[in-house]
């Protein structure tokens, strides 16, 4: 069996939503999903020559292969890992279906049935569609007669009216009414800003803020709900341990990305001062990346981003090299269903799994975007009481809707051409 073809396409979901398949000279075809960012299309159709002619069989190979290709023989970090990594899920797909096995199986087998799955509520509120950059766009599935307003995800403080409490409640109770045992919630949102938008340091009323926000979550939903929170690498050293210790009271499943993601000694600083588990890790990659952080114990929850870490291979040594360390993995992840079942393999074939994060609740075509094959028969919704079945169909289990993606696709973009 030899590979023929990779394509592409991207969908416009609240991020583009990027799809590589490999197809092969005996007709199977493997799908796989990429982490957005610039260029990655072009990234994927660079990759092709290395791949035609090959056996997809050889997965461990073919990934060294395409790692040594690249940014100067041997790339250890970067935007390549997010093309390298939907291919790997895609050489995954292929060999699962030759098979016929899922690709749990090829993991090494299934600890659980079914994979918990915590929601993304943000800010209180949904998480609008954003493009390559973080900026805002309009997008296609919005309710009709919504107001657009453009703006960098990562802009200028004080452009928006404060998070409110209520807001927060609201959220924390639709959620939890949707049958989700795990929330989490956005620390850095408006009226938690400090003094000035560039130094990392917050002052007392933003500290009390994101405590009030937290405290309304934590009273709607009681104590049989997990609550975690994100800062998005915004704050300091110390003053995210002072936002950490009037949290603690709260007992909150994790306190994610506090300090840069490049800062190893803050982020060991933070989680030798505070009585709550540090998360991090969906901006590193590979197993190096991870190495250091979990020997030292910097943390106390691994994060890795599936669509860009490196593929499941990598996960997956990472996740053993945590639980000699005695520490439990929750993935990231912001991809469509079809990255989404992907890591539901993973998080399936590992012992020390957490949660599996959902960041699209919002998005009205979710769980339209992919069929059964091969024929239908998946839940509706894929997620049912904040859980998500093991798929048992060969490879990924499920095909891409190509009906609805393509109502979706991003204009510009070639679609599987």
């Amino acid at each position: 069996m030899r590979i023929s073809r990779l394509k592409t396409a991207v969908v416009e979901g609240n991020f583009d939503w990027t799809f590589v398949r490999i197809e092969t000279d005996e007709g199977l075809r493997g799908l796989g999903e990429c982490f957005f960012a610039p260029g990655l299309t072009s990234i994927l159709r660079s990759l092709e020559p290395l791949l035609v002619g090959e056996d997809p069989r050889d997965i461990h190979r073919l990934f060294r292969k395409l790692q040594l290709a690249t940014s100067g023989a041997g790339s250890v970090a970067g935007i390549v890992y997010n093309a390298i990594s939907g291919i790997e899920a895609a050489l995954w797909d292929v060999v699962g279906q030759w098979l016929d096995v899922p690709i749990y199986r090829l993991l090494g087998g299934k600890f659980r049935d079914k994979v918990r799955i915590y929601a993304d509520c943000h800010g209180g509120e949904a998480l609008e569609s954003l493009d390559e950059v973080l900026r805002s766009r309009p997008a296609s599935w919005e309710p009709n007669g919504h107001t657009h307003t453009a703006r960098d995800y990562y802009g200028e403080a004080g452009a928006e009216p404060p998070a409110s409490p209520d807001d927060y409640r609201r959220q924390a109770l639709k959620k939890k009414a949707e049958g989700f045992t795990a929330l989490k919630f956005d620390l850095d949102v408006p009226g938690t800003e400090g003094p000035d938008a560039h130094n990392r340091a917050l002052s007392n009323r933003a500290i009390d803020h994101m405590v009030s926000l937290i405290a309304a979550v934590h009273n709607a939903v009681g104590k049989d709900t997990d609550i975690a929170v994100d800062c998005h690498w915004r704050y300091n050293a110390s003053d995210v341990v002072k936002v950490a210790r009037e949290l603690e009271p709260f007992r909150l499943l994790w306190l994610e990305d506090p300090v840069p993601p490049n800062d190893f000694a803050a982020l060991k600083e933070v989680n030798s001062k505070v009585r709550m588990p540090i998360a991090t890790g969906e901006n590193l990659f590979l197993f190096e990346g991870f190495q250091e952080i979990i020997a030292q114990h910097a943390l106390s929850i691994v994060t890795p981003d599936l669509q860009k870490v490196g593929g499941l291979s990598v996960a997956q040594s990472i996740a053993q090299f945590a639980d000699v360390h005695t520490m439990p993995v929750a993935p990231h992840n912001i991809s469509s269903p079809v990255g989404t079942l992907a890591a539901v393999h993973f998080c399936a074939a590992i012992p020390n799994f957490l949660a599996l994060e959902f960041h699209a609740s919002d998005v009205p075509f979710w769980n339209d975007l992919v069929i059964e094959s091969p024929k239908p028969g998946l839940p509706e919704p894929l997620i049912h009481d904040g859980f998500i079945a093991l798929p048992e169909k060969p490879g990924l289990g499920v095909t891409l809707n190509e009906e609805v993606a393509r109502r979706y696709a991003r204009r510009g973009e070639p679609f599987f051409e």
